[in-house]
């Protein structure tokens, strides 16, 4: 009988990766996943520091299974992590029926982590060091990439990917904790990125999404002093056969370089869509949170993606609230969203995170109230951009990745006829339509004909609902016998 994982996944596609690859070690030592906490013989938990929400979700699914603990305590709990980083000790101290706590530099270790405790019935730490613990070099090599083979079964669908091209992070942001949980900035070297991109391509994978915490600042320095930027590694994967889109996320304002640019412009399988933060539009906010930019400069950026990439679409992030932001400094934000043009802005109340500069350097002083209404005033704002940005697109035709039913898709009856899927297109834009579910997996053409804020609708161009129809007839299999299968794993 196969020993049973659960596994839960707070926070960025960072910590998606992660998840995906334990399950996938634990896989080949015998386990299978379960979704069901009580089910499992060992249950994870993925964690999060970015927001003290994330923290609190995560105490309170531990607080739930304490007596499930205490009734079961052959069972093996963990915390994974960037919590786990973060708290070390503090996690067992709130949660003492907790067995492991490992870092993101150590998760390579939890199969030994896993049979030390079934061993020795006493709780097990494996962390990095603090970047002030060692040298640069010693605080590295104690940060591990974390890079075993895949699992496609564990991926949200078997025909996408998250492809890490490096580690941690050295911008220091004063709001942010990455820097000291996922430590410094290393890169991976990039044979070993393209290999695993033919690896993935060779299971069905059609698109890849490169990332990094700053990903824009991949640099790969060989013995000769050569080095490879992410132009350059975008090159060396593009013509992979089975490939057919590549993205990359996080990028940092001050590294969107031209020669990038030029490659996200030049190479027909990269998506132009680029996802730059600039987290406040005040020069005065900017310099307390350390983003070495100015607004002035950001916004020149965004004028050279456009000038270099025509039609690129741009995403961003913004925290407001931050410490000491006035009224004044907020409506310099709301301008930066109002002129931006941005496809969409994920938007943050600002959250004091023990450990960062901000937390020790300013006072937290904005009421929790202002915070919540600037929060709504510019997502108000931002909806109102991408409206107008989605109304541009009507009667576009666009090629679309179709991922899967939408939400209503989803609702329907299993002989409704066709399915509402959702898919997105070159430049990230969510296109929902009706079709057939053999289209999942597949790349069609449709033309756009309604638009709101968040979403455009679409309909299959002829020579596609000529095949869905073809497909219909076929009514007494399985609808979804032919398209890949779907397996998410459990987010908060």
């Amino acid at each position: 009988m196969k020993k049973k994982l659960y596994i839960e996944t707070v926070g960025c596609q960072m910590n998606v990766l992660d998840s995906e690859l334990v399950v996938g070690a634990l896989r080949r030592q015998g386990y299978e996943l379960t979704y069901e906490a009580t089910d499992a013989e060992v249950i994870f938990f993925n964690t999060c520091s970015v927001r003290q929400h994330a923290e609190d979700k995560i105490y309170s699914a531990l607080g739930r299974l304490r007596g499930h603990k205490r009734a079961h305590p052959e069972k093996v709990i963990g915390v994974l992590g960037c919590m786990a980083q973060k708290d070390q000790e503090i996690v067992l101290r709130r949660a003492p029926h907790v067995d492991i706590v490992c870092g993101t530099g150590q998760l390579g270790q939890l199969t030994e982590l896993i049979e030390e405790v079934r061993r020795t019935r006493t709780p097990q730490l494996a962390l990095s060091l603090d970047r002030t613990e060692g040298s640069r070099v010693e605080v590295e090599r104690s940060f591990e990439s974390y890079d075993p083979m895949r699992d496609p079964s564990m991926r949200p669908t078997a025909f996408q990917a998250y492809v890490r091209i490096m580690i941690g992070c050295d911008k220091f942001c004063t709001y942010c904790i990455v820097p000291s949980v996922r430590g410094p900035e290393q890169s991976r070297p990039p044979e070993h990125i393209a290999a695993e991109v033919r690896q993935l391509a060779a299971e069905g994978c059609k698109e890849i999404t490169l990332l990094g915490q700053t990903v824009n600042s991949y640099q790969y320095t060989r013995g000769d002093g050569r080095r490879e930027r992410l132009s350059d590694l975008l090159t060396r994967i593009h013509d992979i056969s089975g490939i057919e889109r590549i993205k990359f996320i996080t990028n940092f304002p001050r590294d969107m370089s031209d020669d990038l640019l030029d490659a996200v412009r030049e190479l027909p399988k990269v998506c132009h869509y680029l996802h730059v933060p600039a987290q406040s539009g005040c020069n005065d906010v900017l310099k307390r949170m350390k983003r070495l930019y100015t607004v002035e400069y950001y916004r020149d950026m965004l004028q050279r993606c456009r000038e270099r990439v025509p039609g690129v679409a741009i995403s961003s992030d913004f925290i407001v609230g931050f410490c000491g932001e006035s009224e004044a400094s907020f409506e310099k934000t709301c301008d930066l969203v109002r002129d931006g043009s941005f496809k969409n802005s994920f938007i943050f109340k600002y959250s004091a995170r023990p450990g960062t500069k901000a937390d020790d350097l300013f006072p937290d002083d904005i009421p929790e109230e202002i915070k919540k209404r600037r929060n709504n005033d510019l997502l108000a704002l931002q909806n109102a951009a991408s409206l107008v940005d989605h109304l541009g697109r009507v009667g576009d035709t666009v090629q679309v990745l179709v991922e899967g039913l939408s939400k209503n898709g989803s609702k329907q009856a299993a002989d409704a006829g066709p399915k509402q899927l959702t898919g997105r297109t070159m430049t990230d834009h969510i296109v929902v339509f009706d079709g057939n579910e053999r289209l999942i997996g597949r790349t069609v053409p449709l033309k756009v004909e309604e638009a709101t804020s968040f979403t455009l609708f679409g309909t299959v161009l002829t020579s596609e609902q000529v095949g869905a129809e073809e497909g219909r007839a076929t009514e007494g299999a399985s609808p979804t016998a032919e398209g890949p299968a779907r397996r998410s794993l459990p987010l908060i």
